[in-house]
């Protein structure tokens, strides 16, 4: 489990740090890791270290010092360093001095055409403009040198973030940069979690900080996680012991919502699947080994449900999470349901008193807590303790947060499971984790973790590469279930 902390809390930790340490020596300790991924990036690119190019873009205070003495080290290296000082006046004084006396050359950003031509020839850029005490849009000259460095295809490495991103939301409202790669320090930020696309791939240096810093804000669920969770039979298991799930969902207009998550239930454990809805006979032809029933009355006992998809937002489907949530089992909610809970009270309030992942999209989110906005956390955080449930917010980022404000985020290593459908794979996960006996934020958690795996098998495909996937329906997502979980528990056990 990765952990995550605000820059608040970040920054506090270092205050107490900084007060118990020799000035600079922190400084140098992050430089230096910043010059060591720098010139990793530079062999992997250029083949070599020694007579590259590198350009600095060096802002007010100590994210720029950081930058400055990384292009010290860089320097006895042999790299040709230029830095574009983006407030001369105020540029880190031991770091530049440090900079010129290793041979490095620097300039003031005002001079637009020489900082220009430096940022384009340079075979990487360091971002060094604010860290995370920067709010807002990059500004000028910064804005432009950023946008050339992209023209010209210079990749760049931001330190501690990428500049004009928002450290605790990822959002971004302008210029902004897009790392390839990020250095941090200490601790990881919410940013890197939230902007994943924005930061790259990131580097933690220990600077010591870990004794400082409080309970993590939120974090990021890894393989290791997944795999301890995920119910696997033993010897001793049946079918009951591990967990029989209902699925409410679908229609005669609307039967693939039904065969999604019903097949989702099915392939994610080992225990019985029970349908109810009038899809009955659509799902029994595509999954025999469900119980399949016309109405939820007319189904046996289950450990939890799984209710919404396909269902309509009319009497039937009303009347459908009504007697799901009678059952007073756990229970994971999603689409129509959601929409359901928005507009009728009643069924809002019986959801409260049962365990429940609701799992809503930006636009279902909507209709039970109002416009997401650009925090996506404290939208979640919001919506869960408004609701008494667990909520699951859908995107390519996805949040999840529990009433009592625990978050988890899964950054999905790519964009495949955007397309109809994977929401219900989604909602089958769920439910069906839930009768095993996950807690709602484990089951959730979970759910969306695996989804992210199943997505990036699907689009690999024979290939074996996510970087040549193609797109995929959902269906081909339900069929890469089973190589998820295989891969994740690979993955836990060390083994690639």
């Amino acid at each position: 489990m990765r952990r995550m902390w605000t820059a608040e809390q970040i920054r506090t930790a270092e205050d107490v740090l900084l007060a118990r340490t020799e000035e600079g020596a922190l400084m140098r300790r992050a430089a230096y890791g910043v010059s060591v991924r720098a010139a990793e990036l530079l062999r992997e690119r250029t083949g070599g270290v020694a007579g590259r190019r590198v350009a600095l873009l060096v802002g007010a205070g100590n994210n720029g010092g950081d930058a400055l003495w990384a292009g010290m080290e860089l320097r006895r290296r042999g790299v040709r360093v230029t830095a574009v000082l983006l407030a001369p006046d105020r540029a880190h004084p031991e770091g530049l001095a440090a900079l010129r006396r290793a041979g490095g050359r620097a300039l003031g950003g005002t001079d637009a055409t020489a900082a220009d031509r430096a940022v384009r020839a340079a075979q990487l850029l360091i971002d060094g403009v604010v860290g995370i005490s920067g709010r807002g849009a990059l500004r000028e000259p910064a804005a432009t040198l950023v946008a050339s460095a992209a023209g010209a295809q210079v990749p760049i490495l931001a330190v501690d973030l990428p500049s004009g991103v928002d450290p605790d939301t990822g959002a971004v409202d302008g210029p902004a940069v897009t790392a390839a790669a990020t250095v941090t320090f200490g601790g990881a930020k919410r940013v890197h979690a939230l902007a994943p696309h924005r930061c790259g791939p990131v580097r933690l240096v220990d600077i010591g900080l870990g004794p400082h810093l409080p309970a993590a804000d939120l974090v990021v669920l890894e393989a290791t996680d997944v795999a301890e969770h995920w119910p696997i039979p033993g010897p001793s298991d049946d079918k009951y012991t591990q967990g029989v799930v209902g699925i409410a969902a679908g229609s005669q207009v609307y039967p693939g919502a039904a065969m999604l998550a019903a097949g989702a239930a099915v392939l994610a454990t080992s225990g019985m699947v029970r349908f109810a809805g009038g899809a009955a006979d659509e799902v029994r032809s595509r999954w025999p080994e469900v119980v399949a029933a016309g109405s939820v009355a007319d189904s046996g006992r289950t450990q939890a449900w799984t209710v919404g998809p396909g269902i309509g937002t009319g009497s039937a489907g009303r009347d459908t999470v009504a007697a799901v949530l009678e059952r007073g089992v756990p229970v994971c909610l999603d689409a129509d349901a959601i929409t359901l809970l928005g507009a009728t009270p009643d069924l809002a309030e019986a959801a409260s008193e049962v365990p429940a992942v609701l799992t809503p999209h930006d636009r279902e989110f909507e209709r039970i807590a109002g416009e997401v906005g650009t925090d996506r956390v404290a939208a979640a955080r919001r919506a869960a303790a408004r609701m008494n449930a667990t909520v699951l917010l859908k995107g390519n980022v996805t949040v999840v947060a529990d009433p009592g404000g625990r978050t988890l985020v899964h950054p999905s290593p790519g964009a495949w499971a955007a397309t109809a459908g994977s929401g219900d794979v989604l909602s089958g996960l769920v439910g069906a984790l839930l009768a095993a006996g996950l807690e709602p934020w484990w089951a959730a958690g979970c759910a969306a973790y695996l989804h992210g795996v199943a997505a990036s098998l699907a689009a690999a495909g024979p290939v074996g590469s996510e970087a040549y996937g193609a797109p995929i329906g959902a269906s081909a997502l339900l069929a890469a279930v089973p190589d998820a979980i295989r891969q994740v528990r690979r993955l836990a056990a060390g083994h690639p």
